[in-house]
């Protein structure tokens, strides 16, 4: 209700349902931000960086308690975690779908950045499908930008729309810009999600090399009808490792995994999945000017 003395013209009445739609998304989310209140029973979402290596972690809860939480699953591969807290009777975060956002949507997040609790900021959603690197190096490409103001505190918080649904988890701003955040899309965790709570981390394979993406002579990339310029070289090949089973060396280019093209680390970490672990996946490499046919087996990652 706009009071009488205010004109009652566009711009006010846009405001208006700004600030109603930036309110009502706050009160539907807040009693939910411990970190991201999963299930009534207690599953709480953060991310991996804010438990790294922590020997305890308590939680303050909406009310002002305090619970001590245990990690139910981590990965730093997607800076996400699980924690669980006896904390009965919580309410549970509603999920968006992220795959339907658009640029210029709003974007609400909800933390305690700087140790100022309860606090919301507001924007837009700058832009979809970003990538960054992870702590653990790998890349995530399910990644929200926003102009909403994030701060240290605000990690692990959920980054809302206007119906008060979770859309991200605010995971990470650049230091040195203004209007430049960054937050996990909801559709990574709940793909995720499952098998974090039941194995308590994301299986992936692995060949057992340390490689860099590097170029490939432009009269190697036309003889072989190679489709791209690089590939991985390899560094660094473990002992006893699936690698040094195949037959790869130090200085050999991968240049493709079971037919899909390897144009750099990236593209190689996306494609060692959990479904390759002991199955016999052809591999090709250049070794100097010659195009090798390989098998490899890959192997599970070691946790963390």
């Amino acid at each position: 209700m706009l009071s009488p003395g205010i004109p009652q013209n566009t711009d006010v009445l846009l405001l208006d349902a700004y600030s109603e739609a930036v309110a009502g998304a706050v009160e539907a989310i807040q009693p939910s931000v411990v970190h991201v209140v999963l299930t009534p029973d207690g599953l709480l979402v953060t991310n991996s960086h804010v438990v790294s290596g922590a020997g305890h972690v308590e939680i303050s809860l909406p009310d002002g308690a305090r619970r001590e939480a245990s990690i139910v699953g981590d990965d730093p591969g997607t800076d996400l975690a699980i924690l669980k807290i006896d904390a009965p009777a919580l309410r549970a975060a509603p999920l968006g779908d992220s795959s339907k956002l658009r640029p210029g949507q709003l974007a609400i997040a909800v933390g305690s950045p700087l140790g100022f609790t309860s606090t919301v900021t507001a924007g837009i959603v700058s832009a979809t499908g970003r990538s960054m690197r992870s702590i653990s190096g790998r890349l995530i490409d399910h990644v929200i930008q926003t102009d909403a103001a994030l701060n240290p505190g605000n990690s692990g918080g959920p980054l809302v729309n206007s119906r008060g649904e979770v859309i991200g988890v605010n995971t990470a701003v650049i230091a040195a810009a203004q209007g430049l955040a960054f937050a996990i899309e909801v559709d990574l965790l709940k793909r995720i999600v499952g098998e974090l709570i039941r194995d308590g981390r994301i299986r992936r394979s692995h060949l057992g090399v340390g490689g860099q993406t590097a170029p490939i002579h432009r009269s190697v990339v036309r003889h072989y009808g190679l489709p791209a310029p690089t590939g991985v070289m390899v560094r660094a090949v473990e002992e006893g490792s699936p690698a040094q089973q195949a037959g790869l060396r130090e200085g050999d280019v991968i240049v493709d995994l079971d037919g899909v093209p390897v144009v750099n680390v990236d593209d190689l970490h996306r494609l060692l999945t959990a479904e390759r672990t002991g199955a016999a996946t052809p591999l090709r490499a250049l070794r100097r000017t010659e195009l090798l046919e390989l098998s490899v087996v890959p192997r599970e990652s070691p946790g963390r």
